[in-house]
């Protein structure tokens, strides 16, 4: 296993988003948590990504207790968390967010071609699913060793969805995504699903398991 909670609590101020969640994501494949608003998904990405504290458990990767190593060193050592929100630079065009991940962003622009006639518009200014596929194309680039993303497909049509998801999933990465819902694409697949409900895991298996 690459990364993963250990009996892990977080606090809001007095409410607690997470209630001792275990769970753990392999080295190489896709993991999906699912749940609905308030169940903790969002809560255990920013947990594994460093960016909410624990109050209690761990955060462990490659066996290694990092539950105190803040956000940007993890980044550094190859984590790249994507957020449902603010995810790209907005006053920056598409091609300067493409060229901060990367010099040569072929692989973005094959992956999403989408984007090839957007590449001198203002991030801000594109649609909620254009800036999806600008944000996910960023993370590719980065070649993370780890990569964690909050709701993937929002804004996006079925078959652009269906896509992201075989570019996830096509990954040489551990990557984890939070969903509301099980996507269409993943029924009957080999993912790793967890299904969280008011802050702790009610179902750990495969996705073809989950009813």
């Amino acid at each position: 296993m690459t990364i993963s909670l250990r009996h892990a609590r977080v606090r809001y101020g007095p409410l607690e988003a997470l209630h001792g969640v275990t769970l753990a994501a392999p080295a190489h494949g896709l993991t999906v948590l699912l749940g609905r608003n308030g169940s903790g998904r969002t809560t255990a990405l920013r947990a594994l990504a460093g960016t909410v504290a624990l109050s209690g458990g761990a955060v462990v990767w490659d066996g290694a207790d990092v539950s105190r190593m803040p956000a940007y060193e993890r980044t550094r050592r190859g984590l790249c968390l994507v957020p449902e929100r603010r995810a790209v630079f907005g006053s920056l065009t598409v091609q300067e967010n493409l060229e901060l991940a990367a010099r040569d962003y072929s692989v973005a622009l094959d992956a999403y071609p989408q984007l090839r006639p957007l590449l001198p518009r203002r991030a801000g200014t594109l649609s909620g699913g254009e800036q999806r596929m600008l944000a996910l194309s960023r993370a590719v680039l980065a070649r993370a060793r780890v990569v964690l993303v909050d709701e993937p497909a929002q804004g996006m049509s079925p078959a652009v969805a269906d896509r992201t998801y075989q570019l996830l999933g096509g990954l040489d990465a551990c990557v984890v995504v939070a969903e509301q819902r099980l996507p269409p694409v993943l029924r009957g697949r080999a993912a790793l699903v967890y299904e969280l409900r008011r802050g702790a895991v009610v179902f750990g298996g495969e996705a073809a398991e989950l009813r």
